[in-house]
């Protein structure tokens, strides 16, 4: 099968790239400019344009057709090379969809980790387990990891370890031998206009799963029958979540969903207990830049509390840095934004990171999204500005632990800033 990826470069398209030709397929694509991961491929022997007017894609479905054009939900419908694919009649599709392919005929077993939040650090916990404990295991997952490709096929594996987005509807797309549900909370309004339509998505791809665990406080909300189940009690395991040695409750709690699905493959417990103990971290979940200095991806108020909560088992006096994300997103949880950052020494709250908004609506401001915040004497409006770079310093010098959270332009601010001091 040839396949052809526009924005070959991205998070989410190079390492499908990466598995698609590690799975034996012609790959080829093109991106804007060229990054480390278009190097990478064409290291590999990977034929890579940089004009994506569609010339390329035209030549080279002459020479030879494509069977595929996979491209990023940011492709807008008019861009010129998805056009041109559907005028030359090539099946056009998005990620998910060939990895849905891939997985069929690959023949594999495919582990799925939804949720509405904690998806990438139980993706990257559980590949991590896989390769400590010698289990061969092909994966895709949304960050970067210091342990391997973000995405990967082996030959020997038998299963495929997937961070299931619900975002755009992606994970209704498969039907996983195995889903880990790490938590359901509302989410994506872009996508799911009430929290019916949300819960319904999940019901859906839970039904559609052949296996799945998932803690009770979240299934009861979910009115599922007629489903194979694994159901957690918190509260009933509790000392065994709490004996994983992990920073954070809600490690502590995914890890937990890990161990028993791998103590139910019948692998012993304390050799899979020590093999997520040893897990080293995802990129920009609560990553380390450097001292006193964490970026993380969160940006939902139980994203944030659930963040906070690890870092002040690292250090007693935590700083926040919160940039919001989207404004659609935030006329949804404002009334959240109470008491989840009461860990928090200090607030530094920036203005919200605008991407596929509702021109229709209103631009929440600093001050309107922080009126219910119960902790307003710690708090401070903030740019991403050298005042507030130096504000980050002192922080850091005194001592506190500094967590930079949002899925904006503030991890890309954080990264450049430290790297000219």
């Amino acid at each position: 099968m040839r396949i052809y990826f526009s924005g070959i470069g991205g998070v989410g398209i190079g390492p499908l790239a990466e598995i698609a030709l590690d799975a034996g397929y012609s790959v080829y694509g093109s991106d804007r400019e060229p990054s480390v991961m278009t190097r990478s491929l064409q290291d590999r022997g990977v034929n890579i344009s940089f004009d994506q007017s569609g010339d390329f894609l035209q030549t080279e479905h002459k020479k030879s057709p494509f069977d595929w054009f996979v491209y990023t939900s940011a492709l807008p419908d008019d861009h010129p090379e998805l056009t041109l694919a559907k005028k030359l009649d090539i099946k056009t599709g998005k990620r998910d969809e060939l990895i849905a392919k891939i997985i069929s005929d690959k023949n594999l077993k495919l582990i799925a980790i939804a949720g509405t939040h904690g998806k990438t650090t139980t993706t990257g916990m559980l590949i991590w387990a896989f390769h400590q404990l010698n289990i061969p295991v092909s994966y895709s997952i949304g960050s970067t990891i210091q342990f391997g490709p973000s995405g990967r096929f082996d030959k020997d594996s038998q299963f495929f370890v997937y961070e299931c987005d619900e975002f755009d509807k992606n994970f209704l797309h498969f039907y996983p031998w195995l889903s880990i549900i790490t938590s359901i909370d509302y989410d994506h309004p872009d996508t799911y206009p009430s929290k019916i339509d949300y819960t319904n998505a999940f019901r859906q791809f839970i039904n559609q799963s052949k296996h799945c665990i998932i803690y009770k406080d979240d299934f009861d909300n979910l009115n599922i029958k007629d489903t194979v189940l694994d159901l957690i009690d918190k509260n009933e395991h509790k000392n065994k979540i709490n004996s994983i040695n992990l920073a954070g409750d809600h490690n502590r709690e995914n890890a937990y969903l890990i161990l028993t699905e791998l103590e139910n493959m019948g692998i012993q417990t304390d050799k899979v207990q020590l093999a997520i103990e040893s897990f080293p971290g995802t990129g920009r979940r609560f990553e380390k830049i450097a001292d006193n200095l964490y970026s993380d991806y969160g940006h939902h108020p139980i994203e944030i509390a659930a963040t906070l909560q690890m870092a002040k088992e690292l250090n007693d006096r935590v700083v926040l840095v919160y940039q919001p994300h989207q404004n659609i997103r935030q006329h949804e949880i404002i009334d959240q934004y109470t008491n989840c950052m009461d860990k928090a020494d200090t607030i530094y709250w920036l203005p919200t990171y605008l991407t596929r908004e509702d021109p229709k609506l209103e631009i929440l401001t600093p001050q309107d999204l922080t009126k219910n915040l119960i902790n307003k004497s710690s708090l401070e409006f903030a740019e991403l500005d050298n005042n507030l770079w130096d504000k980050i310093k002192t922080e850091r010098k005194n001592g506190k632990l500094v967590l930079c959270m949002g899925a904006g332009t503030i991890d890309g601010w954080l990264r450049a800033k430290i790297s000219k001091n």
